[in-house]
Parts: structure tokens; C-alpha cells; sequence
């Protein structure tokens, strides 16, 4: 029964009886762990009311083999992020991220998501890049990283590699871009957008403003009602993709 010490994201937090919270933390040791954090609603908790969502801090509890709850020792605060509740679009981009991470997630070590989310929450808090542009590559990014990247730069049926100007499909049941001789129809993807994708899912660039946001929310809603929630649809998806609107926050 170790004691470990870990860097902990609150994807998650909920009161659980009168006076405690059960959290949803992500690490990048441990994976997913739930743990629950006693008297953490009390009006004079040790933990001071930081057990928040996108809060980032120092997490202790105890790692008992066989069970699934753990009890929150201590949490010493890092970062809490009020910034992003501030902003809708960077709140909407955020609950979006932690949710997908919640679906998906495991126990195992995932350094790397962890990573990423973590530089995404702190962008969205500081407002130092647009809220909405942040959100659609960090997400691309995570699905990429969580074994979702969608193929871009080359057809998913024959395998011809695309030209850099050529539009395509988005063949979503598939996974990425179809050519047109194998995806005679539907909607064409023009190749600015194409290779934005491709480009928000390698984390190879940064992109300060997709050329058409709307079209990046309808992909995106195919693509994880398709891959990730088939049966349970992200309950902040609606609120995400009305925020990529050319009349939502920016």
C-alpha cells in the first residue's frame, strides 16, 4: 500500500455525501485514477476549495492493487487555471478535452497526453492564442495521440499519396482523406483544411486561426461520434461547436 506523490490534472469533480468530493485525476505515471478527497467540502478543508476541474497540482494517495477508488491524502496546488472559465470558448474547448481524456483513458502511463493537455489548459488560461483555434488542434492532437490520427496526406482506400493542392473526402467511417476516384461523392475537402488536420495532428505546427472552423467542428463531431463516442455523445460537444461559429467567441 505506497503512498505515492504524482503531478495530477482534475479532469473531473463531483461531491460524493455531505462533506467529501470524488475526483478524476490524470497523471502521467499512473494513467486515469480516481481518488476521494474527505471533508473536501467542509467550510475549513485542508484542501482550500482548489479541487476544481483543469486544476493542476501534487497529488498523494495511497496505490491499493485491486481497487478502483483511492483516498486523496493531500494536493498541494500548482496551477488552477480560473482563466479559463472566463472565456466560453476556451471553457467549452477545455470540458471538451477533459472529457475525451475521461472516455478514453486508462491506468496506464501516458506521459505524453498528460503533456499536451496540460500546455493546452494553460494556453486556454492565459489567453495568450486564440481560444477556439487552441482548442480544435489540442484536440486533434489528443485523438492522434490516444491512436485516433486521421490520415491526411495520403487516400485511405488506395493509398495514393494526395497532391499538396488537391481537394479530397473526408471519409470519416474510414478515417481520413479519400481521392475522388474512390469517394466519388460527397462533400469536397478543400486541401487548406486538409492539411491543417494533418498538420494539428502531428503537432508539427501551430495554427492561429483554421481557415474554415466550422468545417473543422463538422469533422470533428463525424470523427468522434464515429471512433470514440458511437453510443454516448460528449455531453460539451453542442456548446463546443456553437463557439466555432463565425459568431461565437473567438
Amino acid at each position: 500500500m505506497p503512498l505515492i506523490e504524482t503531478r495530477a490534472l482534475v479532469l473531473h469533480a463531483f461531491p460524493y455525501g455531505e462533506t467529501s468530493r470524488i475526483l478524476r485525476l490524470l497523471t502521467p505515471r499512473y494513467g486515469l485514477r480516481s481518488v476521494i478527497a474527505k471533508g473536501a467540502q467542509r467550510p475549513k478543508s485542508r484542501f482550500g476549495g482548489v479541487l476544481e476541474p483543469f486544476t493542476e497540482g501534487e497529488a498523494q494517495f495511497n496505490l491499493r492493487e485491486g481497487r478502483d477508488l483511492f483516498t486523496l491524502s493531500g494536493f498541494t496546488l500548482i496551477r488552477s487555471r480560473q482563466g479559463i472559465g472566463r472565456n466560453l470558448a476556451a471553457f467549452s474547448g477545455a470540458s471538451l478535452l477533459a472529457e475525451i481524456a475521461l472516455r478514453t483513458g486508462t491506468e496506464e502511463a501516458q506521459p505524453e497526453l498528460y503533456d499536451s493537455i496540460v500546455s493546452t489548459f494553460d494556453t486556454l488560461a492565459e489567453g495568450t492564442a486564440p481560444a477556439a483555434a487552441t482548442a480544435v488542434a489540442a484536440i486533434w492532437r489528443t485523438l492522434s495521440i490516444l491512436g485516433f490520427q486521421p490520415e491526411m496526406e495520403a487516400c485511405v482506400r488506395c493509398g495514393r499519396e494526395l497532391e499538396a493542392d488537391e481537394p479530397a473526402r473526408f471519409d470519416v467511417e474510414a478515417g481520413g482523406s479519400a481521392c475522388r476516384s474512390c469517394r466519388p461523392v460527397g462533400r469536397l475537402l478543400d486541401a487548406t483544411t486538409r492539411h491543417e488536420v494533418g498538420r494539428m495532428s502531428s503537432g508539427s505546427g501551430h495554427i492561429d486561426a483554421p481557415g474554415d472552423r466550422a468545417l473543422h467542428g463538422r469533422m470533428l463531431e463525424a470523427f468522434l461520434s464515429t471512433h470514440v463516442a458511437a453510443d454516448r455523445p460528449f455531453r460539451s460537444l453542442g456548446l463546443f461547436l456553437a463557439n466555432l461559429r463565425p459568431d461565437g467567441a473567438a
